[in-house]
């Protein structure tokens, strides 16, 4: 008895196509998933009170009151506009927790705005 020898290539084809169809679905799903991810850190990033939230609260504590790191409630008194954002932009020389890579540019200008304002 002969066997069909195309059987085994044809079969590997199929699943093939059936493998890279699964997959596929699962790339567009993933995509939807970055994209709405996207759209809700672009409605934060104009946010100053939900970027504070994010990236801040853990160190500042909920009302600026300070925690681990120092309050800042009246920091306008004590920093110019320039200055805070230098720090949220730059981090504090010498801090191993205010290293700077918590706020991208524009976050620390809008940051430094709304803390003056406090």
């Amino acid at each position: 008895m002969s066997r069909n020898p195309i059987i085994p290539y044809v079969t590997i084809a199929i699943l093939g196509i059936v493998a890279m169809i699964v997959m596929g679905g699962i790339g567009l799903d993933q995509l939807r998933h970055a994209e709405d991810a996207t759209e809700e850190t672009e409605e934060t990033a104009e946010n100053p009170e939900a970027i504070y939230e994010q990236n801040c609260m853990s160190c500042h504590g909920g009302d600026l009151e300070g925690a681990s790191g120092p309050e800042l409630q009246g920091a306008g008194d004590r920093f110019s506009i320039e200055e805070l954002e230098d720090i949220i932009d730059n981090g504090v020389e010498g801090s191993s927790i205010m290293t700077g890579d918590y706020a991208t540019t524009e976050e620390a200008e809008i940051l430094a705005e709304w803390i003056m304002e406090q």
